[in-house]
């Protein structure tokens, strides 16, 4: 299968794209190659057999014709998303442009081409989003497919938009769609500006680590590579205009998150040690969701896929990975709000 993944050289597209040639797919990697996307991400499919990368911005309809003209994908995996909710609160109308009118401008690009095409009823749209959508869960429940959306950040409402434009151009046009909301991922390649890479990165610099209020906000946390295989999952075997949600199987509060994390840097990096008593509790992010949980029964059993990386093996992966990787991260703390405290202004 020919696959165009947009924001292949982010975070969760770059796994995608690895897993993806690992199976033997081809790939076209479209990607703007903003502030969080990196092609030292995919360097090591750069030369498969299959795989190319087009450098362009969603919102670009000249751009997105062409290359659907000149690659003619079996399937589209819409990634590209701007996605870091503390830069949403500072910056809100970054993530109206790429997530909102990016994902409409794709659409119809895609929709235009499908139709030249004839309408093959094997091409597939697969919209990935989040489950921060859905809003902020209690001490109990979970988040199904059928949890009404209720977003609590400009990135949530942005990427809640996104999905129901999906779902419309699927009702109104026939568009044969598939979509996912995730829960928060992790893992290798992960960029410096969330929990859990700048837990690791100020702990081996023996800065602060700063933990939002108390701690105890709860997420479900999905290893980036379980994910990867997840979503082309349900590319391969999702029915046309099914959702399914995809969760770790893993929740856990934010504080504890940190302290496995010191614990295994006391392991694994024993100077500096005790890590933890670099923890410095800050002053809450605005609108900060309680918890997010995922029920993952519907993935589970109409696809048979489950997560198969505990989240205490997963954060081993991740913290040896930072450890062996200074040569990736290091040049990324450059890069522009990387190390500061955002989403302050509201």
């Amino acid at each position: 299968m020919k696959i165009l993944v947009t924001g292949g050289a982010g975070f969760i597209g770059s796994a995608v794209v690895r897993a993806a040639i690992a199976r033997g797919h081809s790939i076209v990697n479209l990607d703007a190659l903003t502030y969080a996307a990196c092609l030292a991400n995919v360097a090591s499919v750069d030369n498969a057999p299959g795989y190319v990368f087009e450098k362009a911005d969603i919102r670009d309809r000249a751009a997105l014709d062409r290359i659907l003209a000149t690659h003619d994908p079996d399937a589209v995996m819409h990634l590209a998303a701007e996605s870091h909710v503390d830069r949403s609160i500072d910056g809100p109308s970054d993530f109206i442009e790429t997530n909102v009118t990016g994902t409409f401008t794709l659409l119809e690009s895609v929709r235009a081409w499908w139709i030249a095409k004839g309408k093959p009823e094997a091409f597939r749209f697969h919209h990935i989003s989040t489950d921060e959508v859905f809003g902020s869960l209690g001490a109990t429940g979970k988040f199904t497919e059928d949890t009404p959306y209720d977003p609590r950040s400009p990135y949530s409402a942005s990427k809640a938009a996104s999905d129901h434009l999906v779902r419309a151009w699927h009702e109104t046009y026939g568009l044969p769609v598939v979509l996912t909301n995730c829960s928060n991922n992790y893992g290798p390649f992960h960029f410096p500006e969330k929990l859990i890479p700048v837990v690791i990165l100020n702990a081996l610099a023996g800065k602060a680590i700063p933990v939002y209020g108390k701690g105890e906000n709860v997420r479900d946390w999905l290893y980036v590579e379980d994910h990867a295989d997840a979503l082309l999952t349900v590319l391969e075997k999702g029915p046309v205009g099914r959702s399914y949600n995809i969760g770790g199987e893993n929740e856990a509060r934010n504080i504890d998150i940190v302290r496995l994390i010191c614990a295994l840097l006391d392991e694994m990096r024993p100077q500096g040690a005790p890590h933890d008593r670099l923890i410095t509790f800050v002053t809450d992010r605005p609108g900060h969701d309680l918890r997010y949980a995922i029920d993952p029964t519907r993935i589970r059993t109409e696809l048979g896929w489950r997560p198969s990386v505990t989240l205490q093996e997963g954060l081993r992966r991740t913290v040896r990975w930072y450890l062996d990787n200074e040569a990736w991260w290091r040049p990324l703390q450059d890069r522009q709000g990387v190390g500061q405290r955002l989403g302050v202004k509201a």
